[in-house]
């Protein structure tokens, strides 16, 4: 199963709330009733999680990480990431 295409979501000054799950099995990305999920494989240790989130929506709505700034929820599961 291949992470889902949210490209649409690639908007500037978008809001994008993800609920992550670290510590996973695998890195994938989960689309269901309106809620984003992004499961990482590492620890939540020193942001790494949120490092790895971070790329892997980068890659998923095909934008640079760099532009993904992380608002709130450096250290909850619930984080919301705006598009610069």
């Amino acid at each position: 199963m291949s992470d889902p295409d949210l490209s649409h979501l690639a908007r500037p000054g978008a809001e994008i709330a993800v609920r992550v799950t670290p510590k996973a099995s695998r890195n994938r990305i989960t689309h269901e009733a309106g809620t984003i999920r992004v499961h990482v494989t590492v620890a939540p240790e020193s942001g790494k999680a949120n490092v790895a989130v971070q790329k892997l929506l980068a890659k998923a709505m095909g934008v640079a990480k760099s532009r993904l700034v992380l608002l709130r929820g450096q250290t909850a599961r619930d984080k919301l990431f705006r598009i610069d």
